[in-house]
């Protein structure tokens, strides 16, 4: 990271005393509120925790902070995705999606949108840009693409989409804004499943939309109050917690995997390895341009579906589970889901251990392939 990174790090920690008077309390408390005292004329006043919560008003201030924006909270990461597609497409309008990405981006798309009136369209992540964007109202990118890796020109696609008058929002999962800057590279719309690195802890479901766009802003928050989606005040404190160590968990997970990518690569067992950070991959060149750390997935591709589920099972230091961004490293293979994916390729997310004890274990669960 740069060192405008690094003091926006340093500073997050401390975001919340700026504001203290004396005799509070330094750790955000909790408000579990519905209703407020209200007498009388409520202008002014916080109303009704549809609309008004100081736990997640902290959370979103928080979150606004690391993106430089406005940041808007909900209960989970496809939540957030929603209120961008319902808050600002409307009956006629073209969607663009990455046709690699997380699948769930389609499902919603395909089930829901489409029922009224937008046209849905799809393309490879990495060949993102080829066909142009005219005619589009919408141009949705997730770089590096879930579960591949494959990575796509954010600037280049901002530039291009605007001049054909579409709006940009990019899914910044994979990434935080502590491994690339979507908004600063031209995306009008950042979307997040703070489920994922920014908790960290892999104990509760939360998402975000940041904009830099009032308007956007605006209609996003609107469709929240009126449709619903509103986190709960818990859940936005476990954040905020989380949030507090995510620059130390994000920079041990990052450095890790930039250690065990090379070294899983390299193993007669597998096939083949997709991470950004490895020299030889097809994404790596314009990675280093866009993405201050490469993060914290490998794709790696074994033999089989039994021998990639004998290597979770096998390796002591992985969880078997699905999502990623935790302190534990977790693994699963995502062709059970049905991703177009090999059906021995293992998604691999690095997690807070000490890098040497876990290449071991993995290294000896591999080991175990090939004996």
């Amino acid at each position: 990271m740069d060192k405008a990174e690094l003091s926006r790090a340093a500073r997050l920690a401390h975001l919340r005393g700026e504001g203290l008077a004396k005799g509070d309390p330094v750790p955000l408390p909790l408000t579990m509120a519905s209703i407020y005292h209200l007498p009388g004329d409520p202008a002014g006043f916080r109303q009704y925790g549809r609309t008004d919560n100081p736990t997640i008003e902290t959370l979103e201030g928080a979150l606004g902070f690391l993106e430089d924006a406005e940041a808007i909270a909900f209960p989970s990461g496809m939540g957030a995705i929603s209120a961008a597609f319902f808050g600002l497409l409307k009956a006629g309008d073209r969607l663009l999606l990455p046709s690699d990405g997380y699948y769930t981006t389609r499902l919603v798309a395909d089930r829901f949108l489409k029922v009224f009136g937008i046209v849905i369209d799809t393309r490879p992540t990495a060949s993102f840009s080829d066909g142009g964007f005219a005619g589009y109202r919408m141009i949705y990118v997730e770089t590096p693409s879930n579960p591949m890796l494959d990575v796509c020109d954010l600037a280049a696609i901002a530039r291009d989409a605007h001049a054909a008058g579409a709006l940009v929002v990019a899914d910044n999962t994979t990434m935080t804004p502590f491994g690339q800057r979507p908004l600063d590279l031209g995306a009008d719309i950042v979307v997040a499943a703070d489920t994922k690195a920014p908790n960290g802890h892999s104990d509760v479901l939360f998402g975000h939309v940041a904009t830099r766009d009032a308007e956007a802003a605006a209609a996003i928050r609107a469709w929240r109050k009126l449709a619903g989606g509103i986190p709960g005040p818990f859940e936005a404190w476990l954040v905020h917690r989380g949030l507090e160590t995510m620059e130390v968990r994000f920079d041990r997970m990052c450095g890790t995997a930039e250690i065990l990518a090379s070294r899983i690569a390299a193993h007669p067992a597998v096939a083949s390895v997709r991470y950004p950070g490895l020299p030889g991959d097809s994404s790596h060149s314009l990675a280093r341009t866009q993405m201050s750390r490469f993060g914290f997935l490998i794709g790696l591709t074994l033999e089989s579906e039994g021998a990639a589920e004998r290597f979770i099972a096998g390796c002591p230091l992985i969880q078997p589970a699905t999502s990623f961004g935790g302190v534990h490293t977790s693994a699963e293979r995502r062709a059970r889901w049905g991703d177009a994916v090999a059906p021995g390729f293992v998604r691999l997310s690095v997690g807070c251990e000490p890098a040497d004890d876990l290449w071991r274990a993995i290294e000896a669960s591999l080991d175990a392939l090939v004996r």
